[in-house]
């Protein structure tokens, strides 16, 4: 398959170098040449991926890697979105697009905060407003870059999943796919209306996360949730 990267930072190399270890070709774009040739090199290191295999990872424009993907990850900050997404226009039109971005707000980060808080609310609905040729899927934006790095892909004999939210079957397929490619189990998590809650989702966990709780504890088991039909 064919991804273009736009974002040359952690989640972009992360998320790069899965995909180019199972046999997929990247191309990335950033508004830096130095910074997209920098990722790409990371990538095709990182990767260990034989030349045999026939994929390539290249450093591209913007416009390039949008153009060149079938699939199209936005991993950028959200305060560069709508500059981004103006600048890319119709060369996302027909493209299935993965949105892994969160919009914490900057003060979420002060010392002593216990939480995390979003500067909108729907981030990947807003994408999907100004790209209306595209496919958006939100997906990936749970976890930080070291975890999609990490080969751990099993805690406690259970898999690590990612639920993906968007409105087209065939890209949610497309990105199931590729978090498959990278040993993790796609949950389909409803429609793209969805995603604004598993953007409030990350706020609310990643916020225990970082004010050292372990988030996991909170969600008993399958088997211990009840969170099915009551029988008559």
């Amino acid at each position: 398959m064919r991804i273009g990267i736009i974002g040359a930072g952690s989640m972009a190399r992360a998320l790069g170098t899965g995909w180019a270890a199972a046999g997929h070709d990247i191309a990335i774009g950033a508004r830096d040449p130095e910074q997209a040739a920098g990722a790409a090199a990371h990538i095709t290191g990182a990767a260990g991926r034989p030349a045999a295999l026939g994929a390539e990872v290249r450093a591209v424009s913007i416009a390039e890697a949008a153009a060149f993907g079938e699939v199209v990850l936005l991993a950028l900050p959200v305060l560069a979105l709508t500059e981004v997404l103006r600048e890319l226009g119709a060369h996302l039109t027909g493209r299935t697009v993965i949105d892994c971005t969160n919009a914490y707000s900057p003060d979420s980060f002060a010392p002593g905060s216990t939480g995390f808080t979003l500067t909108e609310p729907a981030v990947a609905e807003r994408i999907s407003t100004m790209a209306p040729g595209s496919q958006v899927v939100k997906a990936f934006n749970l976890c930080a870059a070291e975890v999609w790095e990490s080969a751990d892909r099993d805690f406690d004999g259970r898999p690590l999943a990612v639920p993906l939210c968007g409105d087209d079957p065939a890209a949610v397929d497309r990105v199931a796919t590729l978090a498959e490619d990278l040993k993790l189990q796609p949950i389909r998590a409803g429609g793209l209306a969805q995603a604004r809650y598993l953007e409030a989702t990350s706020a609310f966990v990643v916020g225990l996360w970082f004010a050292g709780h372990d988030a996991r504890a909170v969600f008993p088991p399958l088997e211990n949730a009840f969170a099915v039909p009551d029988g008559e």
